[in-house]
C-alpha cells in the first residue's frame, strides 16, 4: 500500500529500515544527529539508534570520510552524509584514492561498503562555491557507483540497495528535491543499481535526464504534447553504471535524442550518452543529438542570472524542436 511522503522522509525511511536490519550500519556527518540534520532527513534517528550509531562530527570532510572509509574496510557500513558535494572536494583522496581503489588493490582482500550521500548543484541563491555538479566527475572514477534519484519512490528504493551494496556509491540528491512528494509503498521495495526508468512512453523524440533535472524533462514533454509530439522521457537513476541498453533501444524506436543535465557540458554523463548513441544506433538517427546543459560558467547569485545559466524547459524544448526539425 503506497503513500505520499516527502522525499527526505523516503530517505529517512531507507536510514531507518536498514539500520533496523543491520546493526553495523551507522550514519555519521555534520549536523546528523543533535540538530536532526542540516536537511531533517535524519530526524528522530539519533533518540532511536543512539550516538554510537548517528554520529555528530566536526566540520572537516577529509577527516570523517577517511574514518568511514577504514571503518567500511574492517566491517562496518557507513553512510557518510556531505552538507553538500562541494564540501566532498576536501574528502576527495580517501574517497577516489582509498575507497574506490581499495578492492582493486587488495585482490579483493578489502571491499568498502560504505555511501557517501547529500545534495549536489543548484538549490537557489548559494552563489558558485555551493552550487556545482560533481556527478560526471564522480562517475569518472573506476570502483565508484554514482547514484542520482529523481523523485522519493526511487530515492528510498536506491538508498537500500546502495546501503547493502559492497561497492562505495556516492548517492547525490537535491537540496530543492527534499520536500518533493511522491508515493512510496508501505512495504520494503529495492531498486537495483544501474537499471534506468522509462517515466513516459512515447514515439517521436526521446528525452534523457537524471536527477532533478527529470522535472525539466517531464515539463518540455507535457508541453511537446500540447503541440502533437509524442516524448519518451527516460530517468537514467544511476550514471555509474549506465543503463546504455535502455536509452538505445528507445532511440531506434524514436530516432530523435535530447539529452538533458545540470552539470557543464564539457566531459558531462550527456556527453558519454551522446557517444555511445552515435556508436551503437547511428543508422537510427534522424538528426543530430541536443544536449541541454548549463551554459558553461560558475553559477552566480542572481536569480535572473541563475533561471539564464541552467537548464530549463525553454531551452529544453528549443532543443527538441531543432531535433524535429521544427
Amino acid at each position: 500500500m503506497a503513500r505520499e511522503i516527502e522525499f527526505r522522509e523516503a530517505l529517512r525511511e531507507a536510514l531507518r529500515e536498514e539500520m533496523h536490519r543491520d546493526s553495523r550500519v551507522f550514519l555519521m556527518g555534520e549536523e546528523v544527529a543533535q540538530y536532526d540534520g542540516a536537511y531533517k532527513v535524519s530526524k528522530g534517528l539519533l533518540a532511536e539508534f543512539g550516538e554510537k550509531r548517528v554520529i555528530d562530527t566536526p566540520i572537516a570532510e577529509l577527516g570523517f570520510a577517511g574514518i568511514g572509509v577504514g571503518a567500511a574496510m574492517n566491517g562496518l557500513r557507513p553512510i557518510i552524509e556531505f552538507m553538500t558535494f562541494n564540501f566532498s572536494l576536501v574528502a576527495i583522496d580517501p574517497v577516489i584514492n582509498s575507497a574506490a581503489k581499495m578492492m582493486s588493490m587488495s585482490g579483493g582482500q578489502y571491499t568498502v561498503p560504505i555511501v557517501f550521500r547529500g545534495p549536489t548543484g543548484n538549490a537557489g541563491m548559494l552563489s558558485s562555491q555551493h552550487s556545482q555538479n560533481f556527478e560526471s566527475w564522480y562517475a569518472n572514477t573506476s570502483g565508484l557507483k554514482v547514484v542520482v534519484p529523481s523523485n522519493p519512490y526511487d530515492a528510498k528504493g536506491l538508498l537500500k540497495a546502495s546501503i547493502r551494496d559492497d561497492d562505495p556509491v556516492i548517492f547525490m540528491e537535491s537540496e530543492l528535491m527534499y520536500g518533493d512528494k511522491g508515493e512510496v509503498p508501505e512495504e520494503e521495495y529495492i531498486i537495483p543499481i544501474g537499471v534506468a526508468d522509462v517515466k513516459r512512453v512515447g514515439k517521436d523524440i526521446t528525452i534523457v535526464s537524471f536527477g532533478k533535472m527529470m522535472k525539466v524533462a517531464l515539463a518540455a514533454a507535457d508541453e511537446l504534447a500540447k503541440e502533437g509530439f509524442s516524448a519518451e522521457v527516460i530517468d537514467l537513476r544511476t550514471v555509474r553504471p549506465i543503463d546504455y541498453a535502455t536509452v538505445v533501444e528507445s532511440v531506434k524506436k524514436t530516432n530523435r535524442l535530447i539529452v538533458v543535465e545540470e552539470a557543464w557540458p564539457l566531459a558531462a554523463i550527456s556527453s558519454e550518452i551522446t557517444y555511445h548513441v552515435q556508436k551503437y544506433a547511428f543508422d537510427y538517427l534522424d538528426a543530430p543529438i541536443h544536449r541541454v546543459n548549463s551554459k558553461d560558467l560558475p553559477l552566480p547569485y542572481a536569480p535572473t542570472l541563475i533561471e539564464a545559466i541552467l537548464p530549463n524547459v525553454k531551452r529544453t524544448m528549443e532543443a527538441a524542436k531543432a531535433v524535429l526539425y521544427r
